[in-house]
């Protein structure tokens, strides 16, 4: 079955590609959409666990945008092909204020991190992170496994690397893995000195910013008692 979507103008259509673009550089791959309500929920993965042994906790970045329209679905798709659409979309577009309407490309089905679904209430209020701290822990981050991975590293060594930096704690936030950092930085969340709320349910640590969220789906062993 084909969907579509209508954002309400074309700035969230520029938000839209920003978003999935800045996704795109780091994990090109799927991207989940929950229409309802008038709201598009718009998941991306930046890390998740591999095999059984893999540490790596589960990142995801978070999005929602205002739509015109009463649209229904959850498909997950490519990346590339949604950003091909929006394209499209924006070079026809006459009327910056009229909302812009989107087709969803075909779906895909054998992405893991998609059955994986965040809980939508429970949550409760953690002390808030400062903004500029997520920075320096995602660059240091950065910095270390640029300094550790030469180039022409085979691809299992760069994962077990990313993996280890990425799944350590943040000194004094020791709930919150190293890798929420890098996707709340990359993904172009963050706007120090502002700080960023933090909240929790379970597994699950959310990380909220005025610009979006950030989720995360600890490894049984890292949880609080």
């Amino acid at each position: 079955m084909s969907h579509t979507f209508s954002l309400v103008d074309s700035l969230a259509l520029s938000d839209l590609q920003t978003f999935l673009g800045r996704a795109g550089r780091v994990e090109d791959g799927s991207v989940r959409l929950i229409a309802g309500s008038g709201l598009l929920a718009v998941y991306v993965a930046i890390f998740y666990p591999v095999g059984l042994h893999d540490e790596t906790p589960t990142v995801l970045g978070l999005r929602t945008f205002a739509l015109s329209d009463q649209s229904a679905f959850d498909v997950v798709v490519p990346v590339r092909s949604l950003l091909d659409r929006l394209a499209r979309v924006r070079v026809e577009v006459e009327d910056p204020s009229a909302p812009a309407n989107v087709s969803v490309p075909l779906e895909v089905n054998t992405v893991v991190w998609a059955a994986i679904s965040p809980p939508r209430g429970g949550w409760h209020g953690l002390d808030p992170m400062p903004s500029d701290r997520l920075v320096e822990v995602a660059d240091a981050g950065i910095a270390e496994i640029r300094d550790a991975v030469p180039a022409g590293t085979g691809e299992q060594l760069v994962h077990r690397a990313r993996a280890e930096v990425w799944s350590r704690p943040i000194e004094g936030f020791e709930h919150i893995p190293a890798g929420a950092a890098f996707a709340a930085h990359t993904l172009g969340f963050l706007a120090p000195p502002e700080p960023v709320r933090v909240f929790e349910t379970g597994p699950w640590t959310r990380l909220s910013a005025d610009r979006g969220h950030v989720l995360v789906r600890r490894r049984a062993w890292t949880l609080q008692a």
